[in-house]
């Protein structure tokens, strides 16, 4: 008991720190928003860059890291948890068989394929994970979810989240040049941005000028793409879990937290969570997981972020470049829309 005291104690000053840092970081986007009218850097991105500008210019002192480490690690895994009622699969039922199939095989096509563009140009293994989720399914929270589950570095988790939100933002303000140079109907660029951009918000900016029909045929074909989280963490956790197995003694192939976002993802699909407890639960994965990246950002060190950053962004960059292709191909097969 007072061992488990102790330990309390000690994670208190680096989680509050954590919690100071993460309110930063949100009233700098809730400013951004009111006196710009748009968020121009996101709130994890903005946590990040603080807990790592801290560190890089005052260090870490030791009272603070069972803290950050507990923020980085235990506060993630309870916010991709309830990340899980946040995805349902009722968008599966008006997308349409072929444009489901299109969205699977882009998205199964895409990780493979980012992931060896990641380790062609240098990057470790796990670091070509997240890139490779971030870029085919949905950023930030595809590398959130993945990220305890392959047992990434906070270097690597900050490194993928900060050039992934970069690239994420010139794709939206390149994309649309697309609809022009390729003679595009609004059906079809929308299917391309939702298969392209990172989040739902960025689908809409990315839809905005053509048209509601362009932005709602976008929104499903993201929804959907999102719903293949699930399925990859799942896959990413038993991988992981085998590897493990040939180390330590025999345990759960699947991490907890990753049961909990499935179960919590189903119950939301099987219309078994209220609306109420929906909007709560998305409410509280977004602070945690905002604790959490600000945890990352104060475990890292941002000379180790600049010497991986032209890695990330050259396999980013060449990810991209390769799933908006994919996404065109699609769009010549598909019946016209």
């Amino acid at each position: 008991m007072v061992l488990r005291t102790a330990r309390l104690l000690a994670i208190w000053p680096g989680l509050l720190l954590s919690m100071g840092v993460a309110a930063l970081a949100a009233g700098v986007e809730w400013a951004e928003v009111t006196l710009s009218g748009h968020r121009w850097i996101d709130g994890l991105v903005l946590a990040i860059l603080f807990g790592t500008g801290i560190h890089t210019a005052f260090g870490l002192d030791p009272r603070f890291r069972a803290g950050v480490n507990f923020a980085a690690k235990i506060v993630l895994e309870l916010a991709v948890v309830a990340l899980g009622a946040t995805i349902s699969g009722a968008a599966i039922l008006g997308s349409g068989a072929p444009l489901l199939a299109a969205i699977v095989v882009v998205v199964v096509v895409a990780l493979g394929a980012s992931y060896a563009i990641g380790r062609l140009v240098g990057l470790n293994r796990r670091q070509a994970v997240l890139v490779a989720c971030g870029n085919s399914i949905c950023g930030n929270s595809a590398i959130m979810a993945a990220a305890p589950v392959i047992e990434a570095k906070a270097e690597d988790v900050a490194a993928s989240i900060g050039f992934t939100a970069v690239l994420g933002i010139l794709v939206v303000l390149l994309l649309p040049g697309t609809l022009l140079l390729l003679d595009l109907s609004a059906g079809q660029y929308g299917i391309v941005a939702g298969l392209s951009v990172y989040a739902v918000p960025q689908v809409l900016a990315a839809t905005a000028q053509t048209g509601p029909v362009s932005s709602q045929i976008a929104t499903v074909v993201k929804l959907v793409r999102v719903l293949m989280l699930g399925p990859v963490v799942l896959v990413l956790g038993l991988i992981t879990g085998r590897r493990q197995r040939r180390r330590v003694a025999p345990g759960l192939l699947v991490p907890w937290f990753i049961i909990g976002f499935l179960v919590l993802m189903l119950l939301r699909s099987a219309g078994a969570l209220p609306q109420g407890a929906i909007d709560l639960l998305g409410v509280v994965s977004g602070h945690l997981t905002l604790v959490a990246m600000a945890a990352l950002g104060l475990s890292v060190d941002l000379r180790s972020i600049v010497a991986a950053g032209g890695k990330v962004l050259l396999a980013g960059s060449l990810s991209i470049a390769m799933l908006v292709t994919l996404a065109l191909i699609a769009v010549a097969v598909l019946p016209p829309i």
